[in-house]
Order: structure tokens, then sequence, then C-alpha cells
């Protein structure tokens, strides 16, 4: 038999449970979600749908309040459509005020700790529980070690994360890999990716997107308050070529060896121009004749949309690929020391092979076969994915059941 923590965390015991508070007239756990950390990328738009996706799947019964750093350029009306039972407070929302009103503090996916300072000022109210969902963790301060280990649980999105503060002395009771909340993303805008995808002759399983990246966003040419930094443009300017070539030369591969068109798309707003400097531009005439670029930046919904409907992604980012395996559809990351080591969860998850880093110059030369391969045998790719798929909603529904315990207990 079940034990009733087992029973609590099974998909079944989600569902009964939920009818049963209903009906003992029990008043709905509350939760406040700490997520939304900018929307100038799609990637970390994806952070929150996808923790909100597994709370509505695995935890139905609680209300949810999001407590967001940033939800502008239509990223708040885009999660009231597919949320709309969700919650919203300011970002300077008094601490006090959510604590008082809230049961338990889930901070959400990101590339740190990234709302610390908030779980510290929960922490020091009284002894409300608050747990992490899929973060990276380099190497944390004293402060940080003493919030992590006061958490009822910690999910790092990478297994090298989890060794870190392992090693770094958290003591936290419950730390697990647990997947980006990104894997669970599933917004959509069928219409925009629709029209896009017929403007440019793309069609639904006969194209590969592909996304460039430069090793340091530059974000100075994004907010116009940010000045440039000297040290990140000299190393973006020195790596471009080396960090672009092999995607240059899968793309004209793909062309010439098969029938699949490419598109070159942004995962944040940055991108666009790069794209077209330093992968459209520099393609033989006859090979851009199957090549489209995207030169608008889009929303997680449009580009989830037409991600799915493509054979699969390759490119320098993170989050898209994520998206998309989490969706079902083959994703290749070409990473580098500068992105931290979140490209190891592609190890996690048993996609190795479709991994490289772009510092070890010995696995340059596997891109452009992996990525061959991956348009050449579209049945093995999925095979890969659908195995992955089913490492991660292990883990998903194991997370979840880890909030449903802390709060209920």
């Amino acid at each position: 038999m079940l034990s009733r923590r087992r029973f609590l965390e099974s998909a079944f015991g989600v569902a009964m449970a939920a009818s049963l508070g209903a009906a003992e007239g029990m008043r709905a756990p509350r939760i406040v979600l700490r997520s939304s950390w900018q929307t100038v990328n799609i990637g970390d738009i994806a952070h929150t749908p996808g923790v909100l996706a597994l709370l509505e799947k695995y935890f139905p019964e609680a209300v949810i309040t999001l407590w967001p750093s940033n939800v502008d350029n239509g990223v708040k009306e885009m999660l009231q459509a597919r949320f709309p039972k969700l919650l919203f407070v300011a970002p300077r929302t008094d601490v006090a005020k959510l604590y008082a009103e809230n049961d338990f503090l889930l901070h959400g996916s990101g590339p740190s700790l990234v709302g610390e300072k908030q779980i510290a000022r929960w922490r020091q109210l009284g002894p409300k529980p608050y747990g992490v969902l899929g973060i990276t963790q380099g190497k944390p301060s004293a402060e940080t070690v003493e919030v992590l280990s006061g958490a009822a649980f910690v999910y790092f999105r990478d297994s090298v994360s989890l060794e870190t503060a392992k090693a770094a002395g958290v003591k936290c009771p419950v730390m697990e890999f647990g997947p980006d909340g990104a894997f669970a993303t599933d917004l959509r805008n069928e219409e925009r990716a629709e029209a896009f995808l017929h403007g440019w002759g793309l069609e639904r399983g006969k194209f590969l997107c592909c996304i460039p990246r430069y090793r340091n966003t530059p974000y100075w040419t994004i907010h116009q308050e940010r000045a440039i930094d000297p040290v990140k443009q000299k190393r973006n300017d020195e790596m471009k070529e080396h960090d672009h070539a092999q995607l240059r030369a899968a793309m004209i591969a793909i062309v010439k060896q098969t029938d699949l068109k490419i598109l070159i798309c942004p995962e944040d707003r940055t991108q666009m121009a790069l794209g077209k400097e330093i992968l459209f531009d520099k393609l033989p005439d006859e090979v851009k004749e199957r090549v489209v670029w995207r030169q608008d930046y889009w929303l997680t919904d449009e580009a989830l949309s037409v991600y799915v409907r493509s054979a699969g992604l390759f490119g320098n980012e993170m989050h898209s690929p994520i998206m998309c395996v989490g969706n079902g559809i083959p994703a290749i990351v070409c990473r580098w020391a500068e992105q931290t080591s979140k490209g190891n969860m592609w190890k996690d998850i048993g996609l190795s092979e479709w991994l490289f880093d772009l510092d070890d110059e010995a696995q340059l030369a596997g891109i452009v076969p992996a990525v061959l391969a991956m348009a050449k045998d579209p049945v093995a790719a999925k095979a890969k994915v659908a195995k992955a798929q089913t490492l991660l909603r292990a883990r998903q529904q194991a997370a979840v059941g880890r909030v449903r315990t802390a709060v209920r207990a």
C-alpha cells in the first residue's frame, strides 16, 4: 500500500486531495511564487509559466500569487491568458503582507538564488516554510549557505550546482537535481506562429531553428541607462566568429544535404542583429535562399508555437532548447564557460550527445554531424527526447510533491 506521503505525491493523490479538501471546506493552501526576473529574454520569461503549469497539474487546489521582478512588455497579459486564476502583486510589495497572507514561499527557477533578499526577510518574520525549485548555484556566500540550509527543499537544475552547494556546507534536508521550470512551459500563440511561418514559406516539420548568442549578453544595447562594459564587449568581439562558425557550417550542410530550411531566431533582444551579421550575411547566396532571418523579438508563446512546428533546434542558447525538449522537440546545445554550469543539465537528463563545449576545441568537429543526424533521423532524435522527458516528468512530479508536503506539514 502507498504511504500517505507517496499517495499525496502521486498524480491520482493530487486529484483526490483537491476534491477531499474542497469537500471538507478546508482553506485552500496559499503559495507566493517569487519569479519572473526579466522580460528581455524568452527563456527568463519561461521560468514562471513552467512552474505555474507544474503547480496547476500536481497541486491544483493551491492558490498561487506571483511576486515578480518584471512582467512588462505584454508578459503579464500572456500569463493571465494562460493562468486566469493567478494572482499578481507588485514587485515592491511588502514582504510582511505576503507572509501574513500565504503559507509558503516558493522561489522559482533562475540563474541563481535571485530572490535571496526577499527569502531572508521572509525568514525573519517567522517559521513559515520556503523552498527553491530549479536554480544554478555557483560558490555560495555564507549568507546564501544559511538561506539555502533553512529551506524545506532546494532543487538545483544541474548536478554541478548540487555538488557545489554540498561542498560549501549547505545542509538543507532535501537537496536534489530538479529540472528548470521552463521545461514545463506550455504557452502557445498559434495564430501568430502560423501567420509568421506562412509568410516566410516555412512548413511544419520542414525547418530547423538556429539561435546565435554573444559570450556576454550586451544589456547596454537594451537598457539605455546601462554603461557599456568594455571588458565584456572585447570578449564578445574576440569570440564572435569562433562561437558561430560551426553553426554556419551546420546550416550549409543542412541546406545541401536535406530538404529542410533554417530559421535564424532570437532568444533575447540582442540576438536579431547578431544573427544577421554573424550567420545570415556570411552564408553563400545559394544557401540563403533556404534560410529565414527573423528580424523581430517575440514572446515565449509565439516562439514555442514555432519551435513545436520545427524539426529541431540548435545554437548557443539554453532555454529555447529546454522548452523544445520539454515539448518533445530535439535540441542541441552549444555552451561556454561564461554560461555557468547550467548546460550540464543536458548530461543530467541523458542528452550528453547533444551538448557541446565551445571552449573545448576537440568538441567543435562534432557539431555539424550531430545537427545532420538530428535532421536526417527524426525518429531516433524524437526517441532520445522521449527518454529525457520520462526522467523530467518524474523529477517534476517529485519536486511539486515536496511543495505539497511542506505546505501541508
